[in-house]
């Protein structure tokens, strides 16, 4: 822009707006070009153009964030009626937006400034003001049909299952326009998301573990930790499972990158966080397994009859392992390895012998395949649900698109089938006929019960939880004077005994 040094008294005084957005820096469109024709124009005219204001790489979509445009509407402010003119290669140089452009136009005429298209019919008469309307309305007009068809091609890349905004969440990247594997980050959310389907991390436990693996988010140039409320947006995300979905669109669509993650670890999840949320029905709870205190939670106080805790007490020269009351009772507590060995001792004094392991082997089998049928039939339910909602939800996308149903309908109807579909989904998840593998359990009584003491040494965590559930239903109560009291089931009382008539009874009473 020239110096402000002085205004000529003489004449017809004008200036120059020049534009031009970031796209539009081709050799024809420049700034010099717009220059030169609108000093021709001015001249033509009979106008002495006296400053020059240059706007580059900015878009004329609003007049926000155009400064030199600021500076102009204050240069012939302050020259009020000194300046006769602003001379335009065309009125779009100015806004884009109608009722912008007549915004500018009417600050301008009030200081006695008229806008003038170098390559347009522009002026002040009436029929020249109103060809000036109807173009600044054109240059609206093409704004809006550029903007349509920018976003009716998004919604036909959404649509055709492909990234919009070209953000994808962590184990992704983008390439090409789409979603493929990240390899730097890819088996660690992978990692992720199996140890959240275990239910033993909270959300903040997996936004620790997963800082120290090094996951690290990146929005722009920037890098991020994860935080919990992060985590709980991750596992919340379907493109895991293979779906794009967008809070512009309400479609749910079939993403063209490859799914980390089953439908039914997904629904899985959710459960496990809806578990956590004090405002939703609990599917799934959170696993306490300690692995330094295997007996927490399982072993009651002998007094109160709550669970005993496992904690680490400090001695001079070492740490000591203590289970205690988790209750009021805090005078209640045992040394690790006093409990656990009482507990050992327990369970020789009650270990089967081999002719009554041959008899509870084959009420395990009579009990299995009776149970095979009841969970085949709980598995073909939650299919045929699963496959019922789906078609709904699809219902409900075309009915919602062709306007049947409001936005507003559609978002709570389509929050009610997703509820059910993650019910659905536990379901047939917990009803997965691989858990029960009869093979596997008859080959851990045949070759570990012959000792059960020594069962529960080799034991882990799942297994010892199993091993005294079934032992003792009622649970184990450790009592101030260090015994342990305990209640045998039926059909391991049996097993002690060794009675034909009382396993045939206990088994027909069990099923």
């Amino acid at each position: 822009m020239k110096s402000d040094n002085h205004i000529y008294a003489d004449g017809k005084l004008a200036v120059l707006y020049l534009r031009v957005s970031t796209e539009e820096q081709v050799d024809n469109f420049s700034l010099g070009t717009q220059e030169e024709i609108c000093k021709k124009e001015a001249e033509k005219r009979g106008y002495q153009v006296i400053e020059i204001f240059r706007e580059e790489g900015r878009s004329a979509k609003s007049i926000t964030g155009r400064p030199v445009l600021i500076q102009l509407l204050e240069y012939c402010r302050k020259h009020k009626h000194a300046v006769q003119a602003v001379f335009v290669y065309r009125l779009d140089r100015v806004s884009r937006i109608t009722a912008d452009y007549l915004a500018i136009r009417k600050k301008l005429t009030e200081n006695g400034v008229t806008i003038l298209s170098a390559t347009e019919p522009t002026g002040d008469s009436p029929t020249e003001k109103l060809v000036e309307t109807i173009l600044a309305g054109f240059a609206q007009l093409d704004n809006d049909i550029r903007s349509e068809r920018s976003r009716n091609g998004l919604k036909a890349r959404f649509l055709s299952g492909m990234v919009v905004t070209g953000q994808v969440p962590l184990g992704y990247a983008v390439q090409a326009g789409y979603a493929v594997k990240n390899t730097t980050n890819w088996d660690l959310m992978k990692k992720a998301w199996d140890l959240m389907a275990t239910g033993t991390k909270s959300l903040q436990e997996m936004a620790n573990l997963m800082n120290e693996w090094g996951l690290k988010e990146h929005r722009g140039n920037r890098e991020f930790i994860i935080r919990a409320q992060r985590v709980d947006v991750l596992f919340r995300n379907k493109f895991y499972v293979g779906v794009i979905t967008s809070k512009t669109y309400l479609e749910e669509v079939k993403g063209q990158h490859v799914p980390m993650i089953t439908e039914e670890q997904y629904y899985r999840v959710q459960a496990i966080i809806d578990g956590r949320n004090p405002n939703k029905v609990a599917l799934a709870k959170r696993n306490h397994n300690n692995p330094d205190f295997p007996l927490r939670r399982i072993v009651r106080c002998g007094v109160c009859g709550l669970g005993m805790t496992g904690g680490w007490s400090k001695g001079r020269n070492a740490r000591y392992a203590y289970y205690r009351c988790g209750g009021v009772c805090k005078g209640i507590a045992a040394k690790s390895e006093i409990l656990e060995s009482s507990v050992v001792q327990t369970l020789k004094q009650i270990t089967p012998k081999k002719e009554c392991l041959d008899l509870f082997i084959a009420f395990l089998y009579r009990t299995y395949h009776e149970r095979l049928s009841r969970l085949q039939k709980i598995k073909s339910a939650a299919d045929q649900e699963i496959a019922t909602l789906k078609a709904l939800r699809k219902t409900l996308v075309e009915k919602n698109l062709a306007g049947v149903y409001s936005d507003e309908v559609y978002k709570e109807q389509n929050a009610v089938i997703e509820d059910r579909m993650t019910k659905a989904q536990v379901v047939k998840d917990d009803a997965t006929i691989d858990k029960y593998n009869i093979n596997d359990v008859t080959t851990f009584i045949r070759t570990l019960l012959a000792d059960l003491g020594e069962t529960y040494k080799r034991s882990n965590l799942s297994q010892i939880k199993v091993l005294l559930g079934s032992i003792f239903p009622s649970g184990l109560a450790w009592r101030q004077n260090g015994t342990l009291n305990h209640q045998i089931s039926p059909i391991y009382q049996s097993i002690c005994t060794f009675n034909n008539g009382a396993i045939s009874s206990c088994a027909k009473g069990g099923s």
